[in-house]
Parts: structure tokens; sequence; C-alpha cells
């Protein structure tokens, strides 16, 4: 089934300028690796799929409009459905190393036959709990898994203290709404940082990235 991507990956082009010939061939591979896994593993909604590019590349290359990542920094994607925000931030930094982990495993298949397809060598993905990973990273990101006072418990011992970044090791969380309530609720050191602010798209209006340095 042929799927009409609005807008197309020149959105990315727009806002990421000087992505290499190689970073845009990646990108515009989505398009297609999308679609076609999706139609066999649902990993987006397929009222969704369409707005690919905007509701899901874009959303998770806003973490980095908030920060850059120097080389041989470590990530932990948790809870990454088909590969977001991991996939899109490791095409954009080619030099960081990203563990992608998922507990549904059919959604990590996917994630594996993207990453092959795109050659992307800095991209590890694994069907686990990340309460079950033994590993430090310098930042976990997520797209809205849960509220962060959940989510803060299992990754809190995820984070390395030696920071090697301009900002803090920490969480790097992408949540839309008010999110005034949850980050009371969750007692934590908590920077909002509207994506508005980056993208002028109405989609946008309403959605941040939560920094919580640890």
């Amino acid at each position: 089934m042929e799927v009409t991507l609005d807008p197309s990956v020149d959105i990315v082009y727009r806002y990421f300028p000087r992505l290499s010939a190689k970073q845009r061939e990646q990108f515009g591979q989505l398009g297609e690796l999308y679609p076609h896994w999706n139609a066999q593993i649902n990993v987006i909604s397929r009222k969704d799929i369409s707005s690919l590019y905007l509701h899901h590349v874009l959303h998770s290359l806003g973490i980095a409009k908030f920060t850059n990542f120097t080389p041989g920094t470590r990530i932990l994607d948790v809870g990454t459905g088909g590969g977001f925000p991991g996939i899109p931030l490791a095409i954009l930094f080619p030099d960081v190393h990203f563990d992608l982990v998922d507990s549904i495993g059919k959604k990590i298949k996917v994630v594996r036959e993207v990453s092959a397809a795109l050659e992307l060598e800095n991209v590890s993905a694994y069907h686990i709990r990340a309460e079950q990973l033994d590993e430090k990273y310098d930042f976990v990101v997520s797209r809205a898994v849960t509220r962060l006072a959940e989510f803060y418990p299992w990754v809190a011992n995820k984070i390395s203290r030696k920071t090697k970044n301009a900002i803090p090791n920490g969480i790097l969380y992408l949540k839309g709404g008010d999110l005034g309530e949850e980050i009371r609720e969750a007692r934590l050191p908590a920077d909002i940082y509207p994506l508005s602010d980056y993208f002028k798209e109405a989609f946008f209006e309403t959605k941040s990235v939560v920094y919580v340095p640890v």
C-alpha cells in the first residue's frame, strides 16, 4: 500500500539544512521504510503514518534543537516503539551511540530492520525492559512513555555522573500538554523547553522537551 506523506522529508531539510548527502538520503529512506514495515507490524497509527515526518521524525529531532551531543556520547532510548526518537537522532549524530529498548519484540524487529536498511552502525536494539539493563548512559531519551514520576525510577541508575556534554547528563523527555502538575508530582528539578520555540507548525504548540539533570 502506497502512502502519501504530507509534509515530505523536505520539512527535515528545512529545519536541519547542514545535513550531509548521506544523512539526507537516510532521512529520505524513512519515508519508504516506515510505511512498508508499518503495513506489516503496526508501530505508528495507520491514520498517522502519512504525518511520519512531522509527528514522528521532526518531533524526535526536537531534542537536537535543545542540545547537541558530543562524539562518543551514549544514549538510551526507552520505550522506543518503532525507533523514535532514537533512529532520527542516530542519523543526525552518527558519532553518538544509541541503545533502543522496548518490551514489545515486534517493535524491536522493525527498529532492527530499519536500522539495517539505513546502515546505522551506531544503533543497537534490544527486546528488554529498561530496568533490566546493566549499563550506564550519558542521557536517557523517550517520547511520553508514562508520567515522569513513574519513569524516573526506571532509569535514574542508568545515567552516568561523568559529564562530557555542554549540559549535565540526564533525561530528555518529549511530552505534550500542560506539564506543570506532572513535574510537581515527580518532585524533580526539571526544565521545560517548548518545541514551538524551534518549529513553527501548529503540531508543536503543545509539545516540549523536558530536561531533568541527574
